[in-house]
């Protein structure tokens, strides 16, 4: 409900105070943070020839009726075993969506479920997920798409980076709630706060091909370079209301969707600017549906869905997921963690680019992973996890900064056959 009456999808916008409404009540769902999801994706390699490219014919017949319909029209498109959804990326990258859970070890447990039976259906097609966030192929779109198509086009106009991110990089994402009303300013501002901690303590793509060699995220220095006006992070988060209505709202539109023709608009416009003038075919103004498409195409380092969508991380070798998810989860479960997470967050504060380039070489940002690290630790008992998880993050997360650690948990081999060596600790 917007202003006291229902806004139905196919209605048109007149106003920009409507869209604005909207997007605060879709984008921003209040109530107790109790749940987390994750999406992860991988780049996928012939297991004989990493470096040889994939097409999409490959990964229809490895997937069958997990394919999703851009690759497979036909397909049923059914979930792995513990309910996750497998999605194909752009370059060919594999993505499952795991359902929210109020348990995180639940979650994990799911996510391991899913995640053992499709290395298994990819195994038995001689395929692998890679160990890398960033992939050292040279970057091809696999996927022709009316929406792929338009996304290129608006990042082609920026430079390179957009094309990297599409088809060569992973990423992890955990989604927590937004939290009650009073919560969300605090978790807002933590979640953004301790980002360039944790983007440099999980730097997991030194390189990606052609270009970025020497980053310790060049996953995230694709991100940050694609599309500034909406990847850069804000520099003051105590609003985030206001602050994401009005990036949406001055957000480049990348798509008006058209039956067959191209998505990219007629003219360079914001979504304000198409509220206020029309755009397409009749210059109608845009729908309701139309905005919640046009927020599928904004990639901030955080983005609101209803949830929170942490969207820095890369993706992790191995089962290290289960330490950034773990992690994530402990610095938020509850106000107390949250505000000591941002004192501890504070020497790494806003140094995105920093952390892009230098991961833990860059002394401020290992300070603030060691505090945030401590921390998470002390709140691991918190989350419901088995005693053998809580030991293989304290694990994973000990090798990560380089402290004596075991690593007989840790699931990090180099991708057989492949030349690419998993991480070695810090």
């Amino acid at each position: 409900m917007v202003h006291g009456y229902v806004e139905r999808v196919s209605d048109r916008i007149e106003s920009r105070e409507r869209a604005e409404g909207y997007i605060a009540l879709v984008c921003f769902k209040h109530g107790p943070p109790t749940r987390q999801g994750l999406e992860l994706e991988w780049t996928v390699h012939q297991r004989s020839d990493p470096d040889r490219r994939l097409d999409t014919q490959v990964l229809q017949h490895a997937l069958g009726p997990l394919a999703p319909t851009t690759i497979s029209p036909d397909s049923p498109h059914r979930s792995l075993p513990a309910g996750s959804r497998v999605t194909v990326e752009p370059g060919g990258q594999l993505e499952i969506s795991t359902a929210p859970s109020g348990s995180v070890s639940a979650l994990i447990e799911a996510a391991r479920t899913d995640i053992d039976t499709l290395r298994g259906i990819l195994a038995g097609h001689g395929l692998v997920l890679g160990q890398l966030a960033g992939d050292p192929r040279p970057p091809r779109r696999l996927l022709h798409t009316p929406r792929y198509d338009a996304l290129e086009a608006a990042f082609d106009l920026v430079g390179p980076l957009g094309r990297q991110m599409m088809n060569s990089t992973a990423s992890l994402q955990v989604c927590v709630d937004a939290g009650e009303r009073s919560d969300l300013g605090a978790r807002w501002q933590a979640v953004h706060a301790f980002g360039p901690a944790l983007v440099a303590l999980f730097a997991n793509s030194p390189s990606r091909y052609g270009a970025g060699a020497g980053w310790a995220s060049a996953r995230l220095h694709s991100v940050l370079g694609m599309s500034p006006c909406s990847t850069t992070p804000p520099e003051d988060t105590s609003d985030p209301v206001g602050h994401w209505t009005s990036l949406v709202m001055a957000a480049p539109l990348v798509a008006i969707r058209r039956p067959g023709r191209s998505w990219t608009p007629p003219q360079p416009m914001s979504f304000a600017d198409w509220i206020a003038a029309g755009a397409g075919d009749h210059g109608a103004a845009p729908t309701f549906d139309d905005l919640d498409y046009h927020l599928t195409t904004l990639f901030p380092v955080v983005r609101p869905r209803g949830y929170l969508e942490v969207r820095y991380l890369d993706q992790q070798p191995g089962d290290g997921w289960v330490a950034a998810a773990a992690l994530v989860a402990a610095l938020l479960v509850d106000p107390a963690t949250v505000d000591r997470a941002l004192e501890a967050a504070e020497p790494g504060r806003g140094r995105w680019v920093a952390a892009a380039r230098n991961g833990l070489a860059e002394p401020g940002l290992r300070q603030a992973a060691e505090d945030l690290v401590e921390l998470g630790l002390g709140r691991l008992t918190e989350l419901d996890l088995s005693a053998p998880d809580q030991d293989l993050v304290t694990e994973q997360l000990s090798a990560l900064l380089g402290h004596p650690a075991a690593r007989r948990h840790t699931g990090w081999p180099a991708l057989a056959g492949s030349g690419t060596r998993g991480r070695e600790p810090r």
